[in-house]
């Protein structure tokens, strides 16, 4: 009996460390924020930083009062992560939460997740908005134009 717990044990270990080496090699474990909630923040006037990484049009489109546009999706080449480097210093200076936002909440907000966790923006302040504008349902909370 206690070779089978001992054994039991040491499986749950060795797929626990691969896991969380996984998590670090490929990427972590991402924060969101459903958009009820960050409905909520909006409407009770909760400070909180937005990063919009949106093309130009898709910002003229929609995004959220007070973003702070990059223009930066999907945030891969040199060029893209430059535009968030932009906000950086604005990011830094204070302690709220940051919410991402994207066209769909997807690759493009976890490599801005990624990049800005890698210049030292904490996690725990960071979310993404879960599926994007694409999939804001409350539209009567967005701006268009600049």
């Amino acid at each position: 009996m206690r070779r089978i717990v001992a054994l039991t044990l040491a499986v749950m270990v060795t797929l626990a460390a691969t896991a969380a080496f996984a998590g670090a090699l490929f990427g972590g474990n991402y924060h969101y924020i459903a958009p009820a909630d960050f409905k909520k923040w909006l409407e009770t006037g909760k400070k909180v930083q937005i990063v919009d990484i949106q093309v130009p049009a898709e910002y003229q489109q929609h995004h959220f009062k007070g973003a702070l546009q990059t223009n930066a999706f999907p945030v891969k080449s040199a060029e893209e992560k430059q535009k968030l480097d932009r906000v950086l210093p604005q990011l830094t200076a204070s302690r709220e939460e940051i919410v991402i936002v994207c066209p769909r909440g997807g690759g493009g907000a976890k490599n801005t997740y990624d990049y800005l966790k890698g210049k030292g923006i904490a996690e725990a302040r960071m979310l993404i908005l879960e599926d994007g504008m694409q999939g804001w349902p409350y539209q009567a909370l967005v701006t268009q134009g600049k």
